[in-house]
């Protein structure tokens, strides 16, 4: 029998398992992939932004609705504990003159392979193709490359992921197993998802264009970044920070000269353009580049009424068809609701199961927010399950 059984080797699990692993505890990971943080490697492949380095009230808020519960996880281990916690694995790291968190390598896969090594130098079995299929009474069932095994741990840590990027092995297969138990779980949905525009014929030249210095308005949400304009319609950081905003309902706004004032903008499309076209002018008096230009007259029209245009440049209303589908999201949102766990992340229905990760209904940006607390809700089901076993 084991002592304790953490399911999903992504970063919260990992983080609980070595937790538990430093409070003496055997400790067992069960992963239904063929190997560990494989979603961690697919987010490392173009740099993996570990954190944000801000002022801490500034980098709580991307917790929205979450931050009241998620604040004590993250003062315990936040941003600085992240970068400790990387230097500590040999991957020395540099902050980005946004402010993002970086390992000088870049990539996931040299922290990983360095994090695998010390777990196991720490007892961490680590059981690669066990897929959890629920409960048998109260056995773990999980279909193994040697047929069903059933665990009974005396704790468990469950950081199986939401329903994002399925093919990872977040699939969302337990929402059904924790409701039969008495769980309360809130309904998935796509968090950090790109947004589905029909566009016109003419869009397809610039698919794959990035648009840069942008601030996007949706409610209260506000962001100032880039994005790119893809087959599907619009993606990247600078979306995904207002994205729960625009998912939830708020119209979307480009500014498409944000270190430029209204009175400005008017003053140089007021200029005379003599035969210039339209386009011609935008580029010569703004400076607009082809990509802004483009999302003007798709958004706009090719003849916007010039009365309007200096404020449309300056809040350009977007059309679109909704997020992304879930399985396309980068994460999730919804989950195990807060109700349903105490301080130390436990199930109160279920004594001794404690839920780490984006199974829990919070939801952050990318831009180090997003792993950070997938890394502090882990720290904090690891210790709560520890404490457990000591009592």
């Amino acid at each position: 029998m084991n002592e304790v059984l953490v399911i999903g080797a992504g970063p919260a699990g990992l983080m609980a398992a070595e937790r538990l692993a430093r409070a003496g505890h055997r400790v067992v990971v069960a992963e239904g992939r063929p190997s560990a943080g494989r979603k961690l490697l697919m987010a490392g492949k173009s740099g993996l932004n570990l954190t944000k380095d801000e002022p801490f009230a500034q980098f709580l808020g991307h917790y929205g609705k979450s931050a009241a519960v998620m604040r004590p996880m993250l003062e315990a281990f936040g941003p600085e504990q992240v970068q400790d916690w990387a230097r500590a694995l040999g991957q020395e790291v540099f902050i980005g003159s946004s402010g993002r968190v970086f390992p000088r390598a870049m990539k996931a896969s040299p922290l990983l392979r360095a994090w695998l090594g010390r777990l196991a130098g720490l007892g961490v079995a680590l059981r690669t193709r066990w897929l959890w299929q629920g409960w048998e009474a109260e056995a773990f069932v999980f279909d193994t490359p040697r047929g069903t095994a059933r665990l009974r741990p005396r704790a468990a840590v469950l950081a199986l992921g939401g329903a994002s990027w399925p093919r990872l092995g977040s699939t969302g297969a337990w929402v059904p197993w924790l409701k039969a138990r008495g769980v309360a779980v809130a309904p998935l949905r796509p968090a950090n998802a790109g947004l589905r525009v029909a566009w016109s014929a003419h869009m397809s030249k610039h698919f794959g264009r990035p648009v840069k210095n942008v601030r996007l308005t949706a409610g209260s949400a506000r962001s100032r970044g880039e994005f790119v304009i893809s087959e599907k319609g619009l993606e990247g950081g600078g979306i995904y920070a207002v994205f729960a905003a625009v998912r939830d309902g708020a119209p979307l706004a480009l500014d498409l000269l944000p270190e430029w004032p209204l009175a400005r903008v008017e003053a140089a499309l007021a200029r005379p353009r003599g035969k210039a076209s339209l386009t011609n002018h935008l580029r010569k008096a703004l400076r607009l580049d082809a990509a802004k230009r483009a999302l003007l007259m798709e958004f706009a029209g090719p003849h916007p009424d010039p009365a309007r245009l200096p404020g449309l440049l300056k809040a350009l209303p977007v059309r679109h068809e909704g997020p992304a589908p879930l399985a396309e999201a980068i994460s999730t949102a919804g989950g195990v609701a807060w109700d349903a766990v105490d301080d130390a992340l436990m199930l109160r229905a279920l004594p001794g199961v404690f839920v780490a990760g984006e199974m829990l209904d919070w939801e952050a940006p990318t831009g180090g927010y997003l792993l950070t607390g997938c890394l502090a809700t882990g720290w904090r089901a690891g210790e709560g399950a520890a404490a457990r076993l000591r009592a």
